[in-house]
């Protein structure tokens, strides 16, 4: 129904600068909401940001309040997350998903494959 891709994610070193993007395609129309995932080795994914698509309200973890900008472009269907003053402790393969909704207001949700971020010391 619907599916994301993710890109934009490298070798960056810490202190400095990313963004991510991710575009949506199939039945973008069912999307009401886009976000953010990551997961670090050995530990779980845990939620980064997440985009309303309509409205655009934002909503982020506290461990990156103040260093990552969740936006959104609807023409394009993409989403991004601006990511700055990286820590090492950002590493992470960093997933994006689609949570669509159809009339019936059943809902789901899509990932992308991820894509990996490393901040260097």
């Amino acid at each position: 129904q619907v599916q994301v891709a993710e890109s934009g994610g490298g070798l960056v070193q810490a202190g400095g600068s990313l963004r991510l993007s991710c575009v949506a395609s199939g039945r973008t129309w069912s999307i009401y909401s886009m976000g953010w995932f990551r997961q670090a080795p050995g530990k779980e994914r845990e939620f980064v940001a997440r985009i309303a698509w309509r409205g655009g309200s934002t909503s982020y973890a506290d461990s990156v309040k103040g260093r990552f900008a969740i936006s959104r472009d609807d023409a394009q269907n993409t989403v991004y997350l601006q990511m700055s003053s990286l820590k090492p402790e950002d590493t992470a393969v960093y997933y994006c998903s689609a949570n669509t909704e159809a009339v019936t207001r059943l809902t789901a949700t899509y990932w992308g494959q991820g894509t990996q971020v490393t901040v260097s010391p």
